[in-house]
């Protein structure tokens, strides 16, 4: 294989261009920080992953604080409206208005083919088709050493100051962290979720079924497509799951026929999980998003940490440039974010495990769901109640 014996240097590496990479370039870029942001996926795999979009208060605001809601923001306001299906009833649950001048449902893959466009007209380094990326010296010395080959098969080098590690639950970063450093805490939550993606308009921002067969969901993807939702066992299989059965069970769990019956472009199952690692740094390695944790689905907020992680990373970063060397920022990222994980995770654990109890009482029985119907009740009429589920929404709390 032929190796570039022309070492290069920047101030960052940033390895994964996913929402919480792509942030970190463009919010180190617009302070001037230098740094290179290593992709092993192609331009056109990246901007077409399909994921969830709903970025809370917190998160709009961070992009206008940093001059970036203009350019990356796309979508259209959230609804301070949580819309269920309960007993075949429509039943609105209306949210307290934010003072933060609201979320915005912006599919995840627009997010992030803005991202890329205006770091790449900002004249930040960006690079495809990075595969075998490898540290070394992340633990000790000042300049740990970047390596990886690129699309031409030429292995290429770089020096930096720190590695940001933004490749995800199954990337090779959070694997560099030497045996006994992180403490792995996680929880199952005994149940999976079939997600469909379908060229199917949906009629509500949001709509969610609480049925004795288990959770459905139905949540806009763009004006002509909807991304749907069954809770199923851990233990299925995407043969027990044919298009037919797929649109028979949803307007089962929804208690009315389905708008139309569009043609499935994609479907998975995914075992609804709750990790943390900690730290989210070793040495000047500093681990971000789903590299360092993973929430429910349910509770809307993977993105939403993974923004506040490049947040939190990219301050101590600048002030580490800015302030002579200045680590105080680095030394704590880890208990900083670490704190707002475990907020989010403790309300991630109590949304999923209600919503899922209100309507299927096999899961944990038929006290928890009478306890989930009650609690579930008290949303629609007590005002604290209320107030408090539209804080850890909005990510105001």
């Amino acid at each position: 294989m032929p190796t570039d014996t022309n070492t290069e240097t920047t101030t960052v590496v940033v390895v994964g261009a996913g929402v919480a990479g792509l942030t970190l370039g463009n919010l180190l870029l617009s302070k001037g920080i230098d740094c290179v942001v290593l992709e092993k996926r192609d331009r056109a795999y990246v901007e077409q992953r399909q994921r969830a979009g709903a970025l809370d208060a917190r998160a709009s605001r961070m992009f206008r604080e940093w001059g970036l809601a203009d350019r990356v923001i796309g979508g259209v306001p959230l609804e301070p409206v949580l819309n269920f299906r309960i007993d075949g009833e429509t039943r609105p649950l209306a949210l307290v208005p934010d003072d933060e001048g609201g979320g915005r449902f912006c599919p995840q893959q627009v997010l992030v083919r803005n991202l890329i466009d205006v770091f790449v007209a900002d004249g930040g380094d960006l690079r495809f088709g990075a595969d075998d990326v490898s540290f070394e010296n992340i633990a000790d010395g000042p300049s740990p050493l970047v390596r990886y080959r690129d699309g031409t098969g030429s292995t290429r080098e770089i020096r930096c100051e720190f590695v940001a590690g933004c490749d995800g639950d199954r990337g090779v970063s959070r694997t560099a962290v030497p045996d006994g450093i992180l403490t792995r805490h996680a929880h199952a939550y005994g149940y999976s979720w079939l997600t469909v993606l379908a060229e199917v308009p949906a009629r509500h921002q949001t709509m969610m079924a609480l049925h004795p067969r288990g959770f459905a969901g139905q949540f806009g993807r763009g004006p002509h497509a909807s991304r749907f939702y069954l809770q199923c066992p851990p233990d299925s299989t995407l043969p027990d799951w044919p298009e037919e059965r797929i649109w028979d069970e949803l307007e089962t769990r929804f208690g009315e026929p389905m708008a139309s019956r569009g043609p499935i472009s994609s479907a998975q199952l995914v075992p609804l999980r709750s990790v943390v690692h900690s730290p989210m740094s070793h040495g000047r390695l500093y681990l971000l998003g789903d590299a360092a944790h993973i929430v429910p689905p349910m509770s809307a907020k993977g993105m939403n940490l993974a923004l506040y992680d490049a947040e939190v990373f990219a301050r101590a970063v600048v002030h580490h440039q800015t302030h002579d060397g200045d680590t105080s920022l680095l030394d704590t990222y880890s208990p900083t974010c670490l704190r707002n994980v475990w907020n989010y995770q403790a309300f991630a654990a109590w949304w999923t495990d209600l919503v899922h109890n209100a309507g299927d009482a096999s899961y944990q029985g038929e006290f928890r769901h009478r306890i989930a119907r009650a609690e579930f009740a008290r949303l629609y009429e007590s005002g604290t109640a209320n107030r408090l589920l539209s804080e850890f929404m909005s990510g105001l709390n």
